[in-house]
């Protein structure tokens, strides 16, 4: 049976679903509220196709990733979108990292991804400036152009007779057995079924729909600097450190995007707003979500080190440069000049535990993607057909 779908929120992953839902027949309108599609964290990331070597074999992030790489690279091709698969360096620049690099390894045999163990000098020869004890090389990851995916995207949803309507702010979602109806701030539209992929405002609409979610969305801003012209030469590709396995977040790393510019970052801290893109940007509705909800101190008291670190990196510019330094020694002040930010919407649970996997509930005639981190951009094709497969079996 045909169902009218409406899609909230014009981000990589709804406009995938849309358009996934539009191919099997189905009539979408997404509904988004800025000026633009891409506006949030699709068109602020770091443009990387991630590998699917990071994550926890068997996890849906781990099959997502490795089918997301290979589907999106090939739908970049297809589409005429500037993509390149340049692979990367995992690079172990001290002693204790060694245990993690070989615990990546493993995973990456069990998750079937593409890696090899380099020493210093055969990674030397791939990166000749970067620093390193050990290297993991993985040959699947690649720079693609996120914003020219999801125009393609929407190309195909209208071609498949949908729509994308722009400036719809979400204030209300209404369902009972049959039929769903979704005010904006400009229009009602009346739909079978409604679609929550709003990113950084996902459990306010589901909280507008009814549910009581047991995660909160945190903003957590990642800020980039980039290697000024003269010395983008110090790398070649993809240079990131070993992260660390308590935090969903991959430590300052360096990357040739596809347009050539090579940026370094991003620290990770807590942002004052929703759609906080410096430090400037506070917004009191959104402060006062982040201090009330109790998962927020809880993380605070378990991670406040790592916090006080990033936020010391983010205001004292010299701690950023000696971060980066920790894998490109050659690196200096002059190097680099502040770039972009982008905001990650991070699920946090009442017990102040990051939400590691993606978070999906659903409603009568809704589902809710309340959790979808990277490497979602990556997946978001695979993504949206494990979306659309929901949506059939709970319409």
């Amino acid at each position: 049976m045909s169902e009218h779908v409406v899609v909230v929120g014009g981000g990589i992953l709804g406009l995938a679903g849309a358009a996934e839902l539009a191919a099997r027949g189905h009539r979408v309108t997404v509904l988004e509220k800025e000026d633009r599609v891409a506006a949030h964290q699709t068109g602020r990331n770091s443009g990387v196709v991630h590998s699917g070597i990071y994550y926890a074999p068997g996890s849906l992030k781990a099959r997502f990733a490795v089918e997301g790489a290979r589907s999106l690279v090939a739908f970049a091709r297809d589409h005429g979108v500037s993509v390149d698969v340049t692979g990367k360096l995992i690079v172990a620049t001290q002693r204790r990292q060694l245990p993690q690099l070989d615990e990546l390894q493993r995973r990456a045999e069990a998750n079937g991804v593409p890696a090899s163990r380099l020493s210093r000098e055969e990674a030397r020869a791939l990166e000749p400036h970067v620093e390193c004890l050990a290297v993991l090389r993985v040959g699947t990851t690649a720079v693609v152009d996120y914003v020219g995916v999801s125009r393609a995207l929407v190309a195909l949803l209208e071609a498949a007779g949908g729509s994308v309507l722009l400036g719809q702010e979400v204030r209300s979602v209404t369902s009972d057995a049959t039929s769903v109806e979704v005010a904006t701030s400009q229009h009602t539209v009346r739909g079978t079924y409604v679609l929550n992929c709003a990113g950084l405002q996902s459990d306010r609409v589901a909280r507008l729909a009814g549910l009581r979610p047991d995660v909160r969305i945190l903003p957590f801003r990642g800020e980039y600097h980039e290697l000024r012209d003269h010395a983008r030469h110090l790398v070649r590709g993809l240079v990131y450190p070993v992260p660390d396995p308590a935090l969903p977040f991959l430590g300052v790393h360096l990357t040739r995007g596809h347009d050539g510019v090579v940026h370094a970052g991003p620290n990770a801290v807590l942002a004052l707003a929703r759609e906080g893109y410096r430090w400037g940007d506070v917004d009191a509705r959104d402060l006062w979500e982040e201090l009330s909800w109790p998962g927020a101190w809880r993380l605070a008291r378990r991670h406040w080190r790592t916090g006080a670190g990033e936020v010391a990196r983010s205001v004292r510019r010299s701690l950023f440069v000696r971060s980066v330094q920790e894998l490109l020694p050659e690196v200096t002040g002059d190097d680099l000049v502040r770039s972009g930010a982008g905001v990650r919407a991070q699920a946090v649970g009442r017990d102040g535990r990051m939400v590691d996997d993606f978070h999906v509930e659903h409603a009568p005639r809704q589902l809710h993607v309340l959790n979808a981190p990277s490497p979602a951009a990556t997946a978001a094709l695979e993504i949206a057909r494990h979306l659309a497969d929901r949506v059939e079996a709970t319409a």
